[in-house]
């Protein structure tokens, strides 16, 4: 089943002869530095036999005493304050970018220019122009590049992609997914880089809507059209340096209608003001034979309903437990039933970025390259640009 897809299975992994090791170098090293070292780290050992071996060649921040004591507690080699000095390093073979978006484009193209694979945190860039422009250097690179919009390696959403790819639902009809946060919904919260629309470029559109956005495309298919809205609560706050208030220019919520190509209609929303929710990111599918609905803070599970699998006295929603040692990527971890997490979603995402450096074949179409990102891109412009029209746009790439 994994072949059918394109998900490697272990016992098909290991390239001819003992792994290599590739040199990793990361730009940013909090949040998503951490959650990249913690894969690359577990990779070697837990998607076994290892495709290749990461080796933390090196670590960049712009406070040389906290990347110093990160790449301390991380384990990585050397350390830089500059991203053009990491680049330039013959140990880095691989460009790991997990900076704010507007440390996205300029490191990354030059990366590229090096000859250094990229990998990329999203979205992508601020704006779908500067995707292009990053998009234009890998292709002319001709480096290895992704995205990482890591949920489409969550085993349920690999799952959910291979009963729609085998024709399963059958004609799908709808695609509808929320993304829901609640950590600045204080007033008071202040206005850190996400809020700050030269930084971010948007606000939950970007963060959280980039995500079930990349998930439509790759469920469902390419959007033709969108009409969407965005809507920011909370217009000023407090400065993070306590030097008064600014304004906030980037979006705390958006809603769009997406009409697929396909012919199916979707609904999608994000925001970061819905008390309660912790990293709700619920997506839904109908299609002509069943419905397929997921949601991320239980990961590890799919409800599927199946149209005339069973007697109607006794029809409905199946729970389906997604930890069997047939499910995707379970044969590398526990016996079933012994959950796995969010984190584990980076290590797949890097098994399969590096298995396409290591074998030479494509990325795309399972994991998303700078291609996807860009169009990803295209659709968040667009949702802006029909917010301000109050009118339907086209998705033109």
């Amino acid at each position: 089943m994994a072949e059918e897809v394109g998900f490697t299975s272990m016992a098909g992994a290991r390239a001819e002869g003992a792994a290599p090791e590739i040199g990793v170098g990361m730009l940013g090293y909090a949040f998503m530095g951490k959650a990249h070292t913690n894969a690359l780290k577990k990779l070697p050992y837990m998607m076994y036999p290892p495709v290749a071996r990461p080796t933390l060649a090196a670590v960049c921040g712009r406070n040389e005493e906290a990347t110093r004591a990160a790449a301390e507690r991380y384990g990585y080699a050397r350390v830089y304050t500059d991203w053009r000095q990491m680049i330039d390093d013959p140990t880095v073979q691989v460009f790991d970018n997990g900076g704010p978006n507007d440390a996205h484009a300029e490191p990354c193209i030059a990366a590229a220019a090096a000859g250094k694979h990229v990998f990329c945190e999203k979205p992508l860039a601020r704006t779908a122009e500067e995707a292009k422009s990053m998009l234009d250097a890998v292709q002319k690179a001709g480096v290895k590049h992704m995205v990482a919009f890591n949920y489409r390696f969550v085993p349920a959403i690999v799952q959910a992609k291979r009963l729609i790819d085998s024709g399963a639902l059958g004609r799908i009809f709808h695609f509808r997914a929320v993304y829901l946060q609640e950590w600045i919904i204080d007033p008071n919260f202040p206005k850190i880089w996400r809020l700050d629309k030269t930084v971010a470029g948007s606000g939950a559109l970007g963060d959280l809507g980039a995500h079930v956005l990349d998930l439509a495309r790759y469920l469902v298919g390419e959007p033709r059209s969108v009409m969407g809205m965005t809507k920011t609560f909370v217009e000023e706050r407090p400065l993070p340096d306590g030097s008064g208030r600014g304004r906030v220019d980037v979006d705390d919520a958006f809603v769009a209608l997406l009409d697929f190509e396909n012919g199916a209609v979707g609904t999608v929303e994000a925001s970061r003001f819905c008390q309660g929710r912790k990293n709700y990111n619920s997506l839904e599918i109908n299609g002509e034979n069943g419905t397929i609905q997921f949601n991320l803070e239980r990961m590890n599970e799919l409800n599927v309903f199946w149209a005339g699998d069973e007697p109607k006295e006794t029809r409905g929603f199946h729970n389906v437990l997604i930890s069997e040692s047939y499910h995707p990527y379970w044969e590398n971890w526990w016996p079933h039933g012994h959950i796995i997490g969010w984190e584990h979603t980076f290590v797949h995402e890097f098994h399969h970025f590096f298995s396409a450096i290591v074998k030479g074949v494509d990325v795309a179409p399972y994991g998303a390259t700078f291609e996807d990102g860009y169009r990803n891109a295209v659709i968040c412009d667009a949702i802006v640009a029909s917010s301000e029209s109050r009118r339907a746009v086209d998705i033109r790439y």
